[in-house]
């Protein structure tokens, strides 16, 4: 007997103005996340440049604009410059802890400091507590938040400085979003320090890749992606090393941590 397996349905948004190229147009071809095998869905769209949204995977279908490219580090041979090495050393005393996909308050209010200093006009400004925990809460696969705090003082639970909603793929993991404390300028580069922490759990955890979405060429705002080495890009045949900028000269992160 041959079991019964059913096709993903694929929808096609309506054009909207594009948040990253002005004057582009951007769409988005997505399917739902549902039934007994999502995870499995979603792992292998992943693979094909798909993003997860709560129960929807996604990627770009802009009429005549490929820019948004997928990214992926490939964690057994990263390589970290000395920039980023400095970085590893400089936040080497924040307490880090994978956390189950459950929505708290402080996490809520670090987001709210997060997007009005990054990004106070975009899509997301007007999320409130239950657009959060939408966010995090309704995914069909292996999720968690990683959350990264000051040292315990006294027994008292540190100030919590960044976050990262992840999920657990079978070849890597994948940043699904991440956010921080913009404004303190004691913790600089918050942003870049938490997707090397994604690579080295990645990497003792025996998984290959770091998915960090979609690197647009062009948009200054998207440049840091291609900044950990190596990386991949999705292209029409295939994943490739991207070798466009050279890397700053560096040593094995493995000799620094």
């Amino acid at each position: 007997m041959t079991a019964h397996f059913r096709y993903p349905r694929f929808f096609v948004t309506s054009p909207s103005p594009c948040p990253y190229l002005p004057g582009k147009q951007e769409r988005k071809v997505f399917t739902e996340l549902t039934g007994a095998h999502a995870a499995e869905l979603n792992d292998a769209l992943g693979r094909i440049g798909f993003r997860r949204s709560q129960g929807v995977a996604y990627r770009p279908n802009c009429i005549g604009c490929v820019a948004c490219v997928s990214v992926r580090v490939v964690t057994p041979e990263f390589v970290a410059n000395a920039t980023q090495r400095k970085l590893l050393k400089r936040h080497a005393d924040l307490e880090v802890s994978a956390c189950r996909a459950w929505a708290t308050d402080e996490q809520f209010q670090l987001l709210r400091r997060y997007l009005s200093a990054r990004h106070p006009g975009g899509g997301m400004a007007g999320m409130d507590e239950d657009d959060y925990a939408d966010m995090v809460e309704h995914s069909p696969v292996d999720s968690f938040v990683v959350e990264y705090r000051e040292p315990t003082v006294n027994g008292r639970l540190g100030r919590l400085v960044g976050a990262c909603l992840t999920d657990r793929q079978a070849d890597g993991l994948s940043m699904i979003y991440s956010f921080f404390d913009a404004a303190d300028e004691t913790r600089p580069a918050l942003g870049n320090f938490i997707i090397m922490d994604h690579i080295l759990r990645a990497r003792d955890a025996g998984l290959p890749y770091v998915y960090l979405g979609y690197w647009v060429k062009g948009s200054a705002r998207m440049a840091y992606k291609t900044r950990y080495r190596p990386v991949e890009v999705l292209g029409p045949l295939g994943w490739s090393r991207y070798d466009a900028e050279p890397a700053a000269p560096s040593r094995r992160l493995g000799s620094m941590v």
